[in-house]
């Protein structure tokens, strides 16, 4: 860090009285630059959930059935890949340009999406919906942290998490208006005068101070290849392996295979560039490379309550689409909750104690859920959410914080990336590695099924689900062992993701420096 002086993040992790410097514009100034990340959030947040409940109809009108789900996982790749690339991009050239371009993408993404005349013309214009969520995802984090001295970030935190959380609860639910009494071409003609607003907002409002450089920025565009082609390798073959192919196939052990050598190359070439997108000071600190593993864990975890948990609310407790969403709901009612008032304790006890106190929560919560009666009553997983919720917001936002707040302007970006890079690709596993979990335990539960009900019963997950929608050709027996089924088989993934919020408090607590090293507000201003 040059040998800045930094001052430890001790019991108590308030910076001396911070003044307001040429980062830190006037509160009255910076109310419409934080609704123009506010509505950048929820173009963000919508389109990771607006399109689930419209899916028939676009297959009715498009076809394409068979690939259907790459409309979301080209949207979770592009993110993914090109968030470490605008992070250091928006350290290089300024916070502003990267939103705007992320903005624009956007919105071009969305207008061509209105325009697909068939299913792969929709999952091309869907990845370039996704480049611009990148620039969203990450820039938006950043300049948040920019706007606000460390005492306010809760704030300005909190507002970004309850609009993430309402706008991933209302996606699906609008979505379905949309496709259901109008097109669904609207899910993304939306978008336009959101976006819109957002960009006037930012280009008149959102003033970064001109920074001197020493010489002339130069982008690592041979690492960003890297990255791209590793990181859409290695995502392509989980999403893909055991739905496409089999996972020991050859496409599924080419992929991984070429992952493997891009990801070699990626690491030779920014050892070696003046510029890396990847830095190797991102894992060389313990308070960075700490946060990386537990956010992993984080994005693996959440697989449970995100994928499964409306499965297990329709299958097996026999509600309807949108009381299941209510069941997932409460958990995004408690998390901005929790994390609002959790600089009150990070405030006394640090970033690192508020993050273990939050994380062992979720992991008491999660071992809990196997626990539950069967069939169970609704509001006993709805709590079980509320809980998780609360204690995850304890988790992750003193952890952003502390992260933003070790690093100076030059690797802010940087460093947000790369931990929300981490959340993304520990999803992406998440997702292959408890989807196998739930096929082998139901794999495992129809073999032993009685020879009465054995023949004609369903052998996955997703056939499972849609046998219990229509149970008509099911007898009693058969409808009651196969819900007995699903609910062993996401019994089996709570406990994995236990398992992986474990991890998660083992890397705070073994990996994490017990005080995160913190630049006051002064600092930051004389290192710009």
């Amino acid at each position: 860090m040059g040998g800045t002086a930094r001052r430890p993040m001790d019991a108590d992790p308030r910076p001396p009285a911070p003044q307001l410097h040429s980062e830190t514009p006037a509160p009255g100034h910076r109310r419409p630059v934080v609704a123009a990340l506010m509505l950048g959030m929820s173009l963000a947040a919508l389109d990771s959930t607006i399109i689930s409940t419209a899916v028939p109809q676009i297959v009715g009108d498009l076809g394409g059935f068979s690939v259907f789900s790459w409309l979301f996982s080209g949207y979770l790749l592009a993110v993914t890949v090109s968030l470490p690339l605008y992070g250091k991009l928006s350290d290089t050239f300024g916070r502003k340009p990267i939103l705007l371009a992320g903005v624009v993408l956007f919105v071009i993404g969305s207008l061509l999406c209105a325009g697909a005349w068939n299913m792969a013309s929709l999952i091309a214009f869907r990845v370039v919906q996704g480049l611009g969520g990148g620039a969203l995802q990450g820039t938006i984090q950043v300049v948040a942290a920019d706007l606000y001295p460390l005492k306010e970030r809760p704030k300005i935190q909190a507002r970004l998490s309850s609009v993430w959380a309402l706008s991933s609860v209302a996606g699906p639910a609008i979505g379905g208006l949309l496709a259901g009494y109008a097109d669904w071409r609207w899910i993304f003609l939306i978008n336009l005068p959101v976006g819109a607003l957002a960009f006037t907002l930012i280009t008149r409002h959102l003033h970064e101070p001109r920074r001197h450089r020493e010489s002339r920025p130069r982008v690592d565009w041979a690492g960003a290849l890297g990255v791209f082609l590793s990181g859409g390798l290695l995502l392509t073959a989980l999403v893909q392996g055991g739905v496409a192919w089999g996972w020991l196939s050859a496409p599924s052990l080419t992929m991984l295979g070429g992952a493997a050598v891009c990801a070699a190359a990626t690491v030779w070439i920014e050892r070696r560039a003046a510029e890396p997108i990847i830095p190797g000071w991102v894992w060389r600190r313990r308070t960075i490379s700490a946060v990386n593993v537990a956010f992993a864990a984080l994005g693996l975890l959440m697989i449970a309550p995100t994928v499964f948990l409306p499965t297990y609310a329709q299958s097996v407790l026999g509600l309807g689409p949108i009381p299941a969403g209510f069941v997932l709901s409460t958990m995004t009612l408690s998390w901005p909750i929790a994390a609002a008032l959790s600089s009150r304790l990070y405030n006394r006890v640090g970033f690192r104690r508020c993050a273990i106190t939050g994380m062992t929560a979720a992991t008491l919560v999660l071992a809990a859920f196997p626990l539950l009666p069967y069939p169970g009553a609704a509001w006993q997983p709805a709590l079980i959410m509320l809980l998780l919720g609360g204690a995850l917001g304890l988790f992750q936002l003193p952890l952003i914080i502390g992260v933003q707040s070790s690093v100076g302007w030059a690797e802010r970006g940087t460093a947000t990336a790369s931990i929300l890079f981490c959340r993304q690709v520990g999803q992406s596993v998440g997702a292959a590695l408890f989807g196998a979990v739930a096929n082998a335990t139901l794999a495992s539960r129809l073999t032993e099924a009685p020879g009465a009900i054995r023949p004609g019963l369903p052998d996955d997950l997703d056939s499972v689900s849609r046998a219990l929608e229509h149970p008509g050709a099911l007898t009693d027996q058969a409808a009651d062992y196969l819900r007995r089924a699903v609910d062993t088989a996401v019994d089996h993934v709570y406990l994995g993701s236990a398992t992986a919020a474990l991890l998660a408090l083992l890397a705070l607590v073994f990996l994490a420096p017990r005080r995160f090293p913190v630049r006051t507000e002064a600092e930051a201003d004389a290192e710009a």
